[in-house]
């Protein structure tokens, strides 16, 4: 994964702060002290500026510019009874330490991912370039430590990808067959109507996807593809497989290249394609930045944090190797083969 620079990318930031499991590594290796607080850990922004020797007038510079950011993730003000309680946890856990707060009626506090947060913003202090320099690596292990050392078919960890996988083939099969059986051309049918549909989906063909993912030649692409876009390629094929034989029947004889050109762009200007299309285009953009380090340029505005969701999806415990997902799946596979 290359280095990033965090100061600069919500996304980058998100994604490490939605990583439920880098986070458990980057507390435990951060050791910060906080005060106890409604099941948590939490710091006053006193202690923040300390850890990161700048003024706490620094801290309420990046709460004024970045609030919305830091309050989502976890930054909030106290005030009331909540406020009583931290004051009341401090008193215990603390003592006279931080007296000043014993006079006042609101208090900002940080839990760690709100600390960690900040210190992916704040440019002026050097433990903070460390700690960024530090969160960077620790992420990069965890992803390669719960993958196996890569990332290249995480999306096999998805317990959707397997029947996703097989009913693709299936429905391939048909939209191989029709070309087959339907369109008057060479054998270069197969790759060029494979890529129409590719660049209509994702924008890239096939050799524009291996080169973003650093596959080798021996790397099959559908092996890459998240449940996602492999239900969407099956559309795709198995719709324009269908359109393919209705004209060939209606026409009587096999279609020429222009003609099954012209099918196709009016099959994929359909107006039901969109929503699937913007959707499966935001989930292969987005996982593919975040577990891969993969920058799909085509699909740029496309990118936004993945959600914590997909995190536990593809690094939790209910995510496997596709190894072990086979050797549970057989009944699965079994049937998916019969109705081929």
């Amino acid at each position: 994964m290359e280095k990033k620079d965090l100061t600069v990318s919500v996304v980058d930031r998100q994604n490490i702060l939605n990583n439920p499991y880098a986070l458990q590594e980057i507390e435990k290796a951060a050791h910060i002290q906080g005060i106890p607080f409604e099941g948590r850990s939490v710091v006053l922004k006193e202690q923040v500026a300390e850890f990161f020797e700048v003024t706490p007038r620094t801290i309420d510079n990046y709460i004024e510019k970045n609030g919305d950011e830091l309050r989502q993730n976890g930054y909030e003000v106290l005030r009331g009874k909540r406020l009583k309680e931290l004051k009341l946890s401090i008193s215990e856990n603390v003592g006279d330490e931080i007296d000043f707060v014993t006079k006042t009626t609101v208090l900002g506090v940080f839990d760690f991912r709100a600390f960690l947060n900040l210190a992916m913003l704040m440019t002026e202090s050097e433990q903070a370039r460390l700690m960024r320099r530090a969160i960077l690596d620790i992420v990069l292990d965890t992803i390669n430590q719960r993958t196996g050392g890569g990332t290249k078919y995480i999306n096999q960890r998805d317990e959707e990808f397997l029947v996703s996988y097989f009913e693709e083939e299936n429905y391939r099969k048909e939209f191989t067959d029709a070309l087959r059986d339907c369109v008057d051309m060479g054998n270069f049918k197969y790759p060029r109507y494979t890529n129409k549909i590719y660049v209509s989906i994702f924008n890239e063909n096939a050799q524009e996807y291996r080169k973003i993912l650093r596959l080798h030649e021996k790397d099959k692409v559908r092996d890459t593809f998240y449940s996602e876009i492999l239900d969407l390629v099956s559309s795709y094929e198995y719709g324009f497989g269908q359109e393919i034989r209705a004209s060939f029947e209606k026409k009587g004889r096999k279609l020429s290249s222009r003609e099954v050109d012209v099918l196709f762009a009016a099959f994929e200007a359909l107006p039901l394609w969109k929503p699937m299309v913007e959707k499966v285009r935001n989930k292969m953009a987005s996982r593919d930045l975040a577990f891969r380090d993969a920058l799909h340029h085509q699909l740029k505005e496309y990118i936004t944090p993945v959600q914590r969701e997909d995190f536990e999806r593809f690094l939790g415990e209910k995510s496997k190797e596709l190894a072990e997902r086979l050797n549970e799946a057989q009944d699965v596979m079994k049937r998916l083969k019969e109705r081929s």
